[in-house]
């Protein structure tokens, strides 16, 4: 399974039908699946009740930056994780200018869970397949974007005419080849897939780089053409230049979300930001909404 779980789509303020912001990606790959948890804001724990995902489902949690619509929800989340038993590490990743922050939010949660603390000081791979760029904002931010390497679909009826089949399958993927077939004789090219996601950030080159050609871009709007001038104040993208960077990055899906609450109805928003992206992929966020990843590009052969 391979889909964002929409947890909140608020930006500063909640309102009586968003909560904070909150995004939790499922991520199926071996040895299991990955839960990652961007950006709690407050009421992000009651927000996984209401959407049916434990906090056990959770195995890395990811902060673009220290504002607290994006992390006041993370001791709630931390605290749950402990009352259901949450026994395997998890890896929290933050800007490093805001250590002081986590740590007292850390300090707040119930004690009992192998938490570990990874600051990110600048660009650069944090993880394995996890990337993260600068933004431009008021504070230091990043933005991540989650990359699989390329691999190759094993063909069934391939698999068949060459005699190979149980544990022989995961010794011929580990080796190579095996008998005299290779691995490329009984499959086909996968082309990786990738998820950005981009908040608080005025338009810069690294909200480029991180939507660039992904399959899902995640991306903050949080202001229309009637308040151009804040988004310039405040280092917000308004909704037509979100659609511009779906447009310009070739996202296959882009997801609006981080709403002004000045915004009871985000259709205008959605409006705009297709209008700057004819035929592009484009919704708006609704809390508790799951949107899957678009199925893989045809395979190459």
């Amino acid at each position: 399974m391979r889909e964002l779980v929409v947890l909140g789509t608020s930006s500063n303020v909640p309102t009586r039908t968003r909560n904070h912001n909150g995004y939790l990606l499922r991520w199926d790959g071996a040895p299991h699946q990955d839960g990652i948890l961007f950006d709690p804001g407050e009421g992000t724990q009651r927000q996984l009740t209401h959407a049916g995902v434990p906090a056990t489902a959770i195995t890395r949690i990811c902060l673009t930056h220290m504002h607290g619509d994006h992390c006041y929800g993370l001791p709630g989340v931390l605290s749950r994780m402990v009352l259901d038993g949450v026994q395997r590490p998890v890896e929290l990743h933050y800007p490093a200018s805001g250590e002081d922050v986590v740590r007292a939010l850390v300090g707040l949660a119930t004690p009992g869970l192998e938490l570990r603390l990874r600051p990110h000081g600048g660009p650069g791979e944090i993880a394995e397949g996890l990337e993260v760029v600068a933004l431009r904002h008021r504070i230091e931010t990043y933005g991540y974007r989650l990359i699989e390497p390329d691999g190759r679909s094993l063909v069934p009826e391939r698999l068949a005419a060459a005699g190979i089949s149980g544990p022989d399958v995961g010794r011929l993927q580990r080796e190579g080849e095996l008998r005299g077939v290779r691995l490329a004789d009984v499959s086909v090219a996968r082309r990786g897939q990738s998820v950005a996601v981009v908040m608080d950030t005025a338009e810069c080159a690294g909200a480029e780089q991180l939507a660039d050609g992904v399959d899902l871009l995640l991306v903050e709007s949080t202001f229309g053409a009637d308040t151009a001038e804040l988004a310039e104040t405040y280092l917000h993208l308004t909704a037509a230049q979100a659609g511009a960077l779906a447009a310009r990055s070739g996202a296959r899906t882009t997801v609006l979300t981080h709403f002004s609450s000045r915004y009871v109805d985000v259709a205008p928003l959605l409006e705009e930001a297709r209008a700057a992206a004819p035929g592009a992929q484009i919704t708006a966020a609704d809390d508790l909404d799951r949107v899957p990843l678009p199925p893989r590009r045809a395979h190459d052969t």
